[in-house]
């Protein structure tokens, strides 16, 4: 995992919370993982980037922090179906590379029919031990994450059905360094993405006050698809 945080303009991450939602922080995650040696796919891999900002749910019963998933880009069908369907979270198809490794810099581009919309660099410092590390493992101990599963009516506008629901999961870190992370954007016209424009153009426009976290980390991520449920 790859992941670059950075402070923005509150009001301008708002736009994109839905009103249930209290945003805890006017903060934006973007995180690259690399996934191999998955179970549920007979030891298969794939890559996704998502984009997630911490928000509090406070509904009639459920009063949750967690991260609500802004967008989810992966390279392979099966998991943006089961996860678009199952647990809401916006999963939408590009092109990821791996990381490209130069010690100490990694990169990663993330790309749709040939046109490059997101650019990760990296710059490792020195490997986190003892308390830091300890600290890193206590960070992604939980990436509970919120997905809206939005069905829309056929011929007709409002929703079939539209429901929050938690995802629970976590990543057992093993190793991680904190650097130096850049993220740039690319902005994209309706023919190079006639889908995806406008969320490329709504992301690449939040000001980066400053970059407070990059971290890079090695391990096991485990989803708790079973836990899953909607929140209330």
């Amino acid at each position: 995992m790859l992941a670059v945080s950075f402070d923005t303009e509150r009001a301008e991450l708002e736009r994109y919370i839905p009103e249930e939602f209290e945003l805890r922080a006017p903060e934006v995650q973007v995180a690259l993982n690399q996934l191999t040696e998955i179970n549920w796919l007979g030891g298969g891999h794939y890559n996704l980037v998502s984009v997630s900002a911490p928000v509090r749910f406070n509904g009639k019963k459920d009063h949750i922090d967690a991260a609500y998933s802004l967008v989810t880009w992966e390279n392979r069908t099966d998991p943006i179906l089961t996860g678009r369907e199952q647990t809401g979270v916006p999963k939408i198809f590009a092109d990821i590379e791996d990381l490209h490794i130069s010690r100490p810099n990694y990169a990663t581009s993330v790309s749709y029919e040939g046109n490059t919309f997101l650019t990760m660099t990296f710059e490792a410092g020195s490997p986190l031990a003892g308390k830091d590390l300890e600290q890193a493992k206590l960070q992604f101990k939980s990436l509970e994450s919120i997905g809206w599963r939005y069905i829309p009516k056929v011929g007709a506008p409002g929703a079939d059905l539209s429901q929050f629901i938690l995802f629970p999961q976590e990543m057992e870190v093993e190793k991680a360094c904190a650097g130096k992370g850049t993220l740039t954007w690319t902005e994209l016209s309706v023919m190079q993405n006639p889908r995806q424009h406008h969320i490329i153009k709504a992301l690449g426009s939040l000001p980066v006050k400053k970059v407070i976290r990059s971290v890079l980390a090695e391990g096991e991520i485990i989803l708790h698809g079973a836990g899953a449920r909607v929140l209330i």
